[in-house]
């Protein structure tokens, strides 16, 4: 049985994206195995590059497959508090106190992390720095070039108006 440590905490829209991803790869598989197929029947296969690029996209599929399930099968499925202390799912406005600047992210699981999108995951150090506080406190980054302060600015269930 497993244990609770076992398991990867998720916002819901991640796992929802995880199920998409699956799904997506599932109804590409046939069309895949077909391509294979087809190819093999060119003939001799150790000259064959439309067979190797086949088996390749094949394998890459299966690959991400597996991969994809195991990460849904460890999943657990976090929904943040309606409070105001910093944890997964909730979004943090920060301003850096060396330069002023000013961020927004989402505090996630691993699986979903995506800068351009806003998403720092919760083991990064700036998501593992913000974890637990509140909008007004000041927290030390120990990023592995530097150390640096931030405030956070805002704390919510929601992005921010743009």
């Amino acid at each position: 049985m497993a244990n609770q440590r076992d398991f990867n905490p998720i916002t819901a829209a991640g796992y929802h994206q995880i199920e998409r991803e699956i799904a997506a790869l599932e109804a590409d598989r046939p069309h895949k195995i077909a391509s294979l197929a087809e190819a093999r029947a060119h003939g001799d296969l150790s000259e064959n590059a439309e067979y190797s690029a086949a088996k390749r996209d094949l394998r890459h599929l299966e690959s991400r497959l597996r991969f994809l399930n195991k990460e849904r099968q460890y999943a657990r499925i976090v929904t943040p508090s309606d409070d105001p202390v910093v944890e997964l799912g909730k979004w943090v406005t920060l301003a850096f106190l060396d330069d002023h600047e000013t961020v927004t992210y989402q505090i996630v699981g691993t699986a979903e992390a995506d800068l351009d999108a806003g998403k720092t995951t919760r083991v990064s150090p700036l998501g593992r720095a913000v974890m637990g506080h509140r909008a007004g406190d000041v927290v030390t980054v120990h990023a592995p070039a530097a150390s640096y302060q931030v405030k956070l600015v805002r704390v919510s269930l929601t992005a921010p108006q743009k």
